[in-house]
């Protein structure tokens, strides 16, 4: 589905150098995590995928469905199917939950609706209040979720859904993103710090210093980004007392 090959970004005035030669693959219907510490280009990639940001690209390219898309704008990456949701939800005081799910997809039927919210875990009455300080964090990752699948995307972006989420709301985020893959048949490039990740995620890519270390299995990029971080012992617990939902 997504592939970028040898991509190269540079920052606009050429001073900074943030990707070199990176090379990323995901497919249809696959869940990829995007891994690497803060400052390590993660961010970065994903805004170059999506046409976004305040850089140069110099070199590479990014094929969608085999088409190069490196040069397009970021709207016609968006009618393409490509969606991303930032690490910290949208907040936009007075508008409703349901208008904000719908604004993406004015046309969605009410059926298509129910089921969207169903599967991110949404009550119906939740969709008269508003987009406010009111809703708990748990409740705007999964209203996020919802708007990003109304528009039917193939590749949805997630920008550390799962940050500061406590272990039983991450768990059921988890449960949520297998939900989307199964019923909507979307690929997912997760970024995220967690280990628990690795029991719904199909395939893996870790990034340093803008370069691609480590590609392949979740298990296998996982242990080579503890090893970068020194944080053996902290993976090791957390992979005893992480994820226990469902596994793909």
């Amino acid at each position: 589905m997504l592939q970028a090959n040898n991509l190269t970004i540079s920052s606009k005035n050429g001073e900074a150098r943030l990707l070199k030669e990176v090379n990323l693959e995901v497919k249809e219907k696959e869940i990829h995590c995007l891994l690497g510490r803060n400052g390590s280009g993660k961010t970065t990639l994903a805004y170059a995928i999506l046409g976004l940001g305040d850089y140069k690209k110099e070199g590479g390219q990014i094929f969608f469905y085999g088409e190069d898309i490196s040069d397009l704008p970021t709207f016609e990456r968006a009618r393409k199917g490509i969606t991303l949701a930032f690490q910290e939800p949208a907040r936009f005081d007075g508008l409703s939950v349901e208008e904000f799910i719908k604004a993406g997809n004015p046309s969605i039927k009410e059926e298509e609706l129910e089921e969207i919210i169903n599967t991110v875990g949404i009550n119906k009455e939740i969709l008269s209040r508003n987009i406010d300080e009111k809703l708990s964090g748990g409740e705007r990752k999964r209203i996020e979720l919802a708007s990003v699948v109304a528009m039917r995307p193939k590749l949805m972006i997630l920008d550390e859904p799962d940050a500061s989420l406590d272990i039983i709301v991450y768990n059921e985020l988890y449960d949520i993103l297998l939900n989307i893959k199964e019923k909507f048949h979307s690929s997912i490039l997760l970024i995220t710090h967690r280990e628990e990740a690795g029991m719904i995620a199909d395939k893996a890519t870790l990034i340093e210093k803008g370069e691609q270390v480590a590609a392949g299995t979740f298990r296998h990029v996982m242990r080579k980004y503890c090893d970068l971080t020194g944080r053996r012992d902290r993976c090791m617990a957390g992979r005893k007392a992480g994820y226990k939902g469902k596994k793909s």
